[in-house]
C-alpha cells in the first residue's frame, strides 16, 4: 500500500541542523523533538495508523555540511532509510557573520553534492532536500543574503540533478511573512516559532503528497 509517496513498511529519516534537533532526546533514538519533523510524522501516522511507517530524527543543532558528511555513516547510511530529508545551510551562513568561518558556496555544494553521492551510491535512498530560509529581522539579518542566496541556489540545482522531492521554504516564509509579522514565524529570523514549525510541516507533507494533511 502507498500513501502519497510513501509506501508500506518505509523508513524515513529527518537530518539537519537546530531546526531540525527541535531539542531531541540524543538518548532516545525514536525521539522526534518537538518541532517539524514531529509535526509531520504524528499528523501522518495519525491519520494512517494501520501503515508501518518509522520516522527518525537525527538533526544535531549547530550543523554544517560538513558535520553532516563527519556523521553520515552512523547518522544515516546506518539507519538504512528509504527517504532522506535533509535541511542544512543556514549555519554555514551565519558562522560568516558571527564567527569568521565562512563556508564558500563552492565548498558547501561540493560537500553537499558528495553526501548524496554517497547516499544514493549506499542506499538509493528517495531524498527530500529543503532550502534553507531566512526573515528579515534586522539590517544584520538582510545582510545574510548575500551568503544564503547562492546556498540556496546551489540546493535547488542539487535537487534537480538528484530528482529529489524539494521544499522551497525560503519562498514559503517570504510569503507568510507578508500577512504577519516576521517576529511571528520566527523570533531571531532563524529558528522557527510554533506556527513557524507547524508551517515547515505543512509544506513537507504537501511536497509528499499526502492527501488531506495540508
Amino acid at each position: 500500500m502507498q500513501i502519497g509517496r510513501i509506501k508500506d513498511g518505509t523508513t524515513v529519516l529527518f537530518q539537519g541542523d537546530s531546526i531540525t534537533d527541535a531539542g531531541r532526546n540524543r538518548d532516545d533514538p525514536f525521539d522526534m523533538g518537538s518541532g517539524y519533523a514531529s509535526t509531520a510524522s504524528s499528523w501522518f501516522l495519525a491519520a494512517y495508523p494501520h501503515l508501518d511507517v518509522e520516522f527518525l530524527n537525527r538533526g544535531i543543532s549547530g550543523n554544517r555540511i560538513g558535520d553532516l558528511m563527519g556523521r553520515w555513516q552512523e547518522d544515516c547510511l546506518s539507519l538504512n532509510p528509504n527517504w532522506v530529508s535533509i535541511m542544512i545551510g543556514i549555519n554555514d551562513c551565519a558562522r560568516r557573520y558571527d564567527g569568521a568561518d565562512p563556508t564558500p558556496v563552492s565548498e558547501f555544494k561540493a560537500r553537499y553534492h558528495r553526501l548524496l553521492e554517497w547516499t544514493k551510491r549506499e542506499l538509493n535512498a528517495e531524498l527530500i532536500l529543503m532550502e534553507p530560509f531566512l526573515l528579515p529581522i534586522s539590517e544584520e539579518r538582510r545582510q545574510w543574503r548575500e551568503d544564503l542566496d547562492p546556498k540556496i541556489h546551489a540546493v535547488r540545482e542539487l535537487a534537480r540533478e538528484y530528482q529529489a522531492v524539494y521544499v522551497p521554504l525560503d519562498g514559503v516564509f517570504a510569503q507568510a511573512a507578508s500577512g504577519r509579522p516576521v517576529e511571528f514565524w520566527a523570533q531571531d529570523g532563524v529558528h522557527p516559532s510554533a506556527p513557524g514549525h507547524s508551517l515547515i510541516a505543512q509544506n513537507w507533507l504537501a511536497a509528499m503528497e499526502f492527501p488531506g494533511l495540508c
